[in-house]
């Protein structure tokens, strides 16, 4: 089986150890890319890295 390409925001909270909310707020403000599927709201990996890798510059 191959690995998963997005995650529902709930599965995002908990890949990144914060609160579902933060997860919204994020997407909201354009800080973590997200795309709509009919009614669902799923956030690719390579989102999530690039998130993760965004934060990392900006703190060194």
């Amino acid at each position: 089986m191959s690995e998963k390409k997005s995650v529902r925001p709930a599965e995002a909270a908990a890949l990144l150890g914060v609160c579902r909310d933060t997860i919204y707020v994020l997407m909201r403000s354009g800080r973590l890319r997200s795309i709509k599927a009919g009614r669902a709201r799923l956030i690719p990996v390579t989102a999530i890295d690039q998130f993760l890798s965004a934060d990392e510059e900006f703190a060194t």
